[in-house]
């Protein structure tokens, strides 16, 4: 019998699958203030432009925006700053030794709640060269005219 989810997306990074092949993917905690996590369940973040640093032992999300909450007058934090991930250590030591390989880097695919905690989803990613772009963008279109051809034969 398969458990529901009760993961509510919050925001998604559709541009890393486009610049990157993920090669693994990891789910880690972050820290964050009150307010933040109040922006969050109003859905009101953006990851689009972030990017991922292991430094000293400890992994942090650089770029993320967080849009101040509008209640929460002194207590908001600056909406770019840099925030901790949680993650456990062998987790981490397995990541560094993945981007120290050549072309691997870090990259923030999602945050959602589980339960009531906010969660990333980290992918370990390489990146794509502009052929393998246009590959995607083209087995994409021969896709979507499949299904709409699919579609119009099914209307008759």
């Amino acid at each position: 019998m398969k458990k529901e989810s009760s993961d509510r997306l919050v925001a998604n990074n559709k541009k890393a699958y486009h610049d990157y092949f993920i090669e693994e993917k990891y789910e880690a905690g972050i820290s964050l203030a009150g307010t933040e996590v109040k922006s969050l369940r109003m859905g009101k973040c953006s990851i689009k432009e972030a990017f991922i640093r292991i430094e000293r032992g400890e992994v942090f999300v650089y770029g993320m925006h967080i849009s101040p909450y509008e209640k929460g007058n002194i207590f908001n934090k600056d909406p770019l700053r840099v925030r901790k991930l949680l993650l456990h250590r062998a987790e981490i030591n397995k990541m560094e030794g993945k981007i120290a390989e050549k072309g691997f880097t870090l990259v923030p695919l999602r945050v959602y709640f589980k339960g009531s905690l906010v969660k990333v989803e980290i992918g370990v990613a390489k990146g794509k060269k502009l052929y393998d772009k246009r590959q995607d963008i083209a087995k994409k279109d021969m896709k979507r005219e499949a299904e709409r051809e699919f579609k119009v034969k099914n209307l008759y």
